[in-house]
C-alpha cells in the first residue's frame, strides 16, 4: 500500500525553498507504507487536472493504495472554484477516480493560516472547510479536519510560540530568506512535521476503522 497526496504547497515537499515544507514533505517519517506526494505550490483543483499532476497520480495507483486529498487554498482566489461549485465537483470527481481504479480517498479540509486576533485565530477559508465537510459525508468518504485540527494548535499554543511552526525568519537566518520572512501560510519543518504526525494518527484511526469513519481534529489526539 503507498500514500499518494494531492494538494498544495501547505502539503508539497519543496525541493528549492528550504526550511519551508509542507506537511506532506514530512509524512513517511511517522507512517510505514511509501509516500508519493504530487502537492504543487499554487495548486487549485483545476490545474492539478491541467498539470497532468492528477493523471499521474491515477497512473501510479494501485488497488488498495489511499489517496489523499486536499486543496482550497489556492481554489478560494478563483470564482471557477467556488466551493459548492467547480471545488467540489472537481473534489467529488477525484473521489470516483480513485475508487474505480480501487483506490481509498480521503479528503482533509485546509491547514488554517496563522492569523490571530488576541487569543484567537480568525478563519481564513470561507465556506471552504464546510464543503469539504458536507461532501465527505454525502460520499461516504474519510475526513481529516485539518482546519480544525490547525485551529486548536495555533491557539492552543499561542500567538508567539505557534509562530515558531511558520516560516518567520529573522534577516540573516536563513540563505533562502537573506532579508527575513514573515508568512503565516507556509510551515517550517516543524510545523509541517507536527501536522504530518497528526495526519498519520488520522489515518491509522480510518484504517482500522475500515476506512468508513471520519477522522476529525481534536486536542485529544495532538
Amino acid at each position: 500500500m503507498t500514500y499518494h497526496l494531492a494538494g498544495d504547497s501547505t502539503v508539497e515537499s519543496p525541493v528549492d525553498s528550504s526550511p519551508m515544507s509542507g506537511w506532506g514533505g514530512a509524512l513517511a517519517e511517522f507512517v510505514d507504507a511509501p509516500v508519493e506526494n504530487r502537492a504543487r505550490g499554487g495548486a487549485t483543483t483545476q490545474s492539478f487536472i491541467d498539470d497532468g499532476l492528477w493523471r499521474a497520480t491515477l497512473d501510479a495507483l494501485a488497488p488498495g493504495d489511499t489517496v489523499v486529498i486536499q486543496f482550497g487554498h489556492n481554489d478560494q482566489k478563483d470564482a471557477a472554484l467556488d466551493s459548492r461549485g467547480g471545488y467540489s465537483e472537481r473534489l467529488r470527481g477525484f473521489i470516483a477516480d480513485v475508487r474505480a481504479r480501487g483506490g481509498s480517498p480521503v479528503l482533509c479540509t485546509s491547514c488554517e493560516r496563522r492569523w490571530f486576533e488576541a487569543d484567537r485565530v480568525t478563519p481564513t477559508h470561507g465556506d471552504y472547510p464546510n464543503a469539504v465537510r458536507d461532501l465527505a459525508a454525502e460520499c461516504d468518504v474519510p475526513l481529516i479536519d485539518l482546519t480544525a485540527f490547525t485551529m486548536w494548535l495555533y491557539e492552543d499554543l499561542g500567538d508567539a510560540a505557534s509562530r515558531d511552526l511558520f516560516c518567520h525568519f529573522a534577516p540573516g537566518e536563513t540563505a533562502m530568506w537573506p532579508d527575513g520572512l514573515r508568512d503565516d501560510t507556509h510551515f517550517r519543518r516543524a510545523g509541517a512535521r507536527r501536522i504530518a504526525a497528526f495526519v498519520a494518527r488520522s489515518l491509522r484511526a480510518i484504517e482500522r476503522q475500515g476506512g468508513d469513519a471520519p477522522a476529525r481534529g481534536a486536542p485529544t489526539v495532538a
